[in-house]
């Protein structure tokens, strides 16, 4: 007899996976802790087998544990675009995108990859050139937005983040 796996349990047991704890998870999902323990009770007996080691004061994965959770992150994955793919609003069109040649690699492709996932419909073009002339771009309206790397924030712009800057170089060598 087939049986269909409950995704607000699946939700439940990869959240106490990442935060280490049914009490964090249950704070986590804004349900009570005695929920989230008998959505994962519930998974356990329909699986007929454990997949949290209790036996450490943080809450750990057993072997079958951690190969279910591989598998339930996918299916919660694709539950989640499903879900919206089909009930959000639907964007169409392009957005062009202008980031400096420094800053592409390794933050850019993990971004456009979930935009890609999320907004299937939107297609993204990446500019990539040094911050003035993607200024310049931006002013010309040939960007929509643009990712500039620069020491104060201009009229309208957003800082992302800010990072301290680090010299490397090799050892007993010369700048």
């Amino acid at each position: 007899m087939l049986r269909n796996l409950d995704i607000t349990s699946l939700r439940s047991f990869v959240t106490i996976a990442d935060v280490g704890g049914v009490t964090r998870a249950a704070a986590v999902l804004n349900l009570t802790q005695s929920a989230v323990s008998m959505q994962i009770k519930r998974l356990e007996d329909m699986l007929g087998a454990d997949l949290l080691d209790r036996s450490a004061r943080t809450v750990g994965l057993t072997p079958v544990g951690e190969q279910m959770l591989s598998y339930a992150r996918r299916i919660l994955a694709l539950n989640d675009e499903v879900y919206g793919l089909l009930t959000l609003p639907q964007f169409e069109g392009e957005v062009v995108l202008g980031v400096p040649h420094d800053i592409v690699y390794p933050a850019i492709p993990q971004v456009l990859h979930r935009f890609a996932r999320d907004y299937a419909k939107v297609k993204v073009r990446l500019l990539s050139s040094f911050t003035k002339m993607l200024r310049e771009q931006f002013a010309r309206g040939e960007c929509d937005v643009i990712v500039t790397t620069e020491d104060e924030v201009g009229p309208g712009g957003v800082m992302l983040t800010e990072l301290q800057l680090v010299w490397i170089g090799a050892p007993g060598g010369q700048a």
